[in-house]
């Protein structure tokens, strides 16, 4: 069974390259974090298999943040995904949650943004759309005609143990001599099952699907569930909120005590902890951060 890979491929005799993610470890992590209902974790999944298909063409070291926001069930889903295809993300929801997979069901009337920030600069990028199309897929094929001009072919798949995904996108700047081979090849893709995407691995697919093309693999890449956060990024939270507040807090609750929405990390900071923040520029090394269960 394949587990927890980007594998990448180009069309030898067309225009298009394409990616295939294939999750397991890294989506039953995510789900350890948080209970959802069933199918605020099969659009979740869905998100986190696009996520690394998206960030896999990041040309810098930064993040991309994919969120939609909406007025519906589901008001807000965030997944972010760095370079190294490390992933996290989380739901916010109702309980009133109807077993469709409808996107206007669900979120209602809602926005998609994508956001990628750059490690080595302050520079950040950030597309927003209206949420548009019955399916995650929808939306996101949507998002890179518009933002991108990238035409994009988008499956998703998931279930409680797989998060997976594959990508058609015609290269930049470059025209098929045959308008029909690209009507041709995404209809060929619209005919994998979910079970294929879950069980067999990349090669195989890509054979099952275009044993008339030349398909040229080029390798694939791990991909895991990762938090970034730390005891001094939320010092320097904090910090943002100035000595006054921090004292304030302090002296009302005696700690301050913050939990990693993310990844469920909890953060506790007492008076000295409080009083260090603003008298030394070291990072942080908080001894009293615990993981709830």
């Amino acid at each position: 069974m394949p587990k927890d890979s980007l594998t990448r491929f180009i069309f030898e005799n067309l225009p298009v390259r394409g990616l295939i993610v294939q999750l397991n470890d890294t989506w039953l992590e995510l789900q350890k974090r948080k209970t959802y209902p069933q199918t605020v974790k099969h659009v979740l999944g869905e998100f986190a298999a696009a996520n690394i298909l998206l960030a896999s063409n990041l040309k810098l070291e930064g993040t991309m943040t994919m969120q939609i926001q909406g007025d519906g069930p589901i008001n807000l889903m965030i997944m972010q995904c760095n370079h190294h295809h490390e992933l996290r993300g989380l739901a916010h929801h109702t309980e009133n949650i109807d077993n469709t997979r409808n996107l206007a069901t669900l979120f209602g009337k809602g926005q998609l943004a994508i956001t990628i920030d750059n490690k080595q600069s302050a520079n950040r990028y950030q597309g927003i759309v209206e949420l548009e199309g019955e399916k995650i897929s929808h939306a996101l094929e949507n998002y890179l005609q518009q933002s991108e001009q990238l035409t994009t072919k988008l499956i998703l798949a998931t279930d409680d143990n797989h998060a997976c995904g594959i990508l058609l996108q015609k290269l930049p700047g470059e025209t098929l001599e045959n308008a029909d081979d690209w009507n041709r090849i995404t209809q060929l893709t619209d005919t994998l099952k979910d079970q294929e995407l879950f069980e067999l691995d990349a090669q195989t697919i890509l054979h099952r699907l275009f044993n008339e093309d030349n398909i040229r693999l080029l390798g694939a890449e791990p991909c895991q569930f990762k938090c970034s956060c730390s005891a001094e990024r939320v010092g320097k939270m904090l910090i943002s909120l100035g000595k006054h507040e921090v004292d304030d807090i302090i002296a009302k609750q005696g700690n301050i005590d913050i939990d990693c929405e993310f990844c469920n990390q909890h953060y506790r900071f007492d008076k000295i902890d409080a009083e260090a923040l603003f008298i030394s520029e070291f990072p942080l090394n908080n001894p009293l951060s615990t993981t709830k269960h």
